[in-house]
């Protein structure tokens, strides 16, 4: 198979782009717009845009499901298709409303979306929801220890939902998996949208490659995983709208989907020149400038990303 429409593409940038999401944009009807935290928001705009985090996860439903499709090119001038699947990796969700008033409302509204689960949340006390608040699963993985919890902050919000994978990577379910377990106890996460965000709301997704390497390239090759990080809320996204593109660049335009490329980047077992394939080292400074970034941001957060500090150590 020949490389024909992006050939100019590196692997890397082939990578990001194919597992960017592209979600359905939908516009905030006026009347809520006056509603937006202005911390958060800060644009005057008579058209507010956002998209539903249940349709963000849905762009890694067939993804979680048959991995996603990553053309490669080889240094013979042929390409073969690598495929990679999703798993959830870490997630922090920081909203206006506080986990008293989120988990009230949640509970009024638990009974036309859940099933059994239902009695038994409804069962709890107030307090007994509030212990489990840290989005913990047992099964699968665990929390920052952390008190950010008791904290508010007008920048931050509210938390209402944290989760980090410790489970190694043999111990994962896909991502799509993943996220209809968790949104059983936390139904936010498929209701909840990205105005309803702060700028602090983020996600890491790991990518790990299904090994199944024709032509006789080796596995090592191409055995690299990835763990990349994505904003959840509209405060980035209306960054991206540029009505006159007076850098000449593309812009998003109003009502196209809205795509969540990665703002950091962590690698493991990345050997050979097969990711690193371009000759004017682009591909090494966009490496190192989304690997920064990830950490910084971590840093501002004060958070300890099990995958990220796994690959670190390892230097990617």
């Amino acid at each position: 198979m020949n490389m024909e429409k992006g050939s100019m593409q590196s692997n890397l940038d082939c990578f990001l782009n194919c597992t960017t999401p592209l979600v359905p944009s939908q516009v905030l009807p006026k009347s809520e717009i006056r509603n937006l935290n202005r911390l958060w928001h800060p644009w005057e705009r008579e058209k507010v845009e956002y998209f539903k985090l249940v349709d963000l996860w849905n762009c890694f439903d067939e993804w979680s499901a048959y991995g996603a499709g990553i053309p490669i090119r080889l240094d013979t001038g042929e390409t073969l298709v690598q495929y990679y699947v999703p798993y959830l990796s870490a997630i922090q969700i920081f909203t206006s409303n506080s986990p008293a008033n989120f988990l009230r409302e949640e509970a009024e509204s638990v009974c036309e979306m859940r099933d059994s689960y239902s009695d038994s949340l409804s069962d709890e006390s107030e307090s007994e929801k509030l212990s489990r608040w840290d989005g913990c699963s047992s099964e699968e993985g665990g929390v920052a220890e952390q008190d950010s919890l008791s904290r508010t902050n007008d920048r931050l919000g509210f938390l209402y939902f944290q989760y980090f994978e410790r489970c190694t990577p043999y111990g994962r379910v896909p991502l799509m998996d993943k996220i209809n377990g968790l949104a059983e106890r936390y139904p936010g996460l498929m209701s909840l949208r990205s105005v309803d965000l702060s700028p602090a709301s983020w996600m890491a997704v790991a990518w790990y490659p299904i090994y199944h390497i024709p032509m006789g390239r080796t596995i090592k090759d191409l055995s690299t995983c990835f763990l990349t990080f994505h904003t959840l809320s509209s405060s980035f996204q209306d960054m991206d709208i540029d009505d006159d593109m007076e850098n000449g660049s593309r812009k998003r335009k109003e009502g196209e989907s809205i795509s969540l490329p990665p703002f950091g980047l962590a690698t493991y077992k990345m050997q050979g020149d097969v990711w690193i394939s371009d000759s004017s080292g682009k591909d090494q400074e966009k490496l190192v400038s989304l690997f920064s970034v990830a950490d910084s941001w971590l840093k501002q957060l004060g958070v300890q990303h099990h995958d990220f500090t796994y690959m670190s150590i390892r230097h990617g």
